[in-house]
């Protein structure tokens, strides 16, 4: 795998390899030069570095014009401007306000070179009310004109210069996209696999010496538990129809287990070695 990194930039300083930007990135990220979403953070450093060179800005540019915001990467508007009026396809860029009050549109014309037709990018207060933008809290209540223009630009350079910005957007626009909600985790529930009603055996002497019967492995065990039926049978602890319905299980269990012996096969169970107690 090659160290090499993109080296397509308007000048600064070089990185030739991916270990040079990296010690740069940590250097940077530990200074004061890092922007503040930046700061502590080498690999995110890097990630704007490589990013701002694959459009063409030097690895101090980078930092200081992409941003990583909702975890897509995207240039701020003025350095979107810079890169689209530098690049030899552009023929101009033209910005402008029309109107007042409620009825302001930002317009935006650009072109390409061999190209007849302009693109116009627009933005209008009936746009930003639309996208609930206008009235916003910051820089929408503080600068309405400026984000305006900034919406009307990205439009324009995005659509004029896709191949200059390789699909970058502006970072004003990144910025009013809603943010996604956290997906809520719904509490799972744990269901019996069976709809049947769940037998406290410690409860159930019945089911108890039912389940010690389907663990038995040998006629031994099942010796051992038929002794302990007949005891408990004694004791009251079993009835008679109790009593008869083990019986004929521990015999089943014990046909099973003298078949699987008579066929050479050994009979083996999670439960194995389950002991049997009094």
């Amino acid at each position: 795998m090659t160290t090499e990194i993109s080296t397509q930039r308007a000048g600064g300083l070089a990185l030739a390899s991916f270990d040079d930007a990296f010690r740069f990135a940590t250097m940077v990220a530990k200074s004061e030069f890092a922007p503040k979403d930046f700061r502590g953070k080498p690999e995110s450093c890097l990630l704007a570095i490589q990013h701002g060179s694959e459009i063409g800005l030097s690895p101090m540019q980078s930092l200081q014009n992409i941003a990583c915001i909702n975890g897509r990467p995207s240039i701020w508007g003025d350095a979107a401007l810079a890169l689209c009026l530098a690049s030899p396809v552009c023929d101009g860029i033209h910005e402008t306000i029309e109107g007042d009050g409620d009825n302001m549109t930002a317009v935006c014309k650009t072109s390409r070179k061999g190209k007849d037709a302009n693109v116009v990018g627009r933005f209008s207060v009936a746009d930003a009310k639309k996208a609930g933008l206008w009235g916003k809290a910051g820089p929408w209540t503080q600068y309405p004109k400026r984000m305006l223009q900034l919406r009307a630009r990205g439009f324009a350079l995005r659509d004029a210069f896709p191949d200059v910005l390789k699909g970058l957007i502006t970072a004003e626009e990144a910025q009013d996209y809603p943010k996604p909600e956290p997906v809520a985790r719904q509490a799972v529930e744990v269901r019996p696999r069976f709809d049947a009603p769940q037998v406290a055996l410690s409860d159930d002497p019945e089911a108890k010496a039912r389940l010690a019967v389907s663990r038995a492995t040998n006629i031994d065990m099942l010796d051992a538990l038929r002794t302990l039926v007949d005891r408990r049978h004694t004791e009251g602890v079993f009835t008679d129809a109790q009593k008869a319905a083990l019986v004929d299980l521990i015999h089943h269990r014990a046909e099973m287990l003298l078949a699987d012996e008579q066929k050479g096969q050994e009979f083996e169970h999670e439960a194995a070695g389950t002991e049997v107690h009094s």
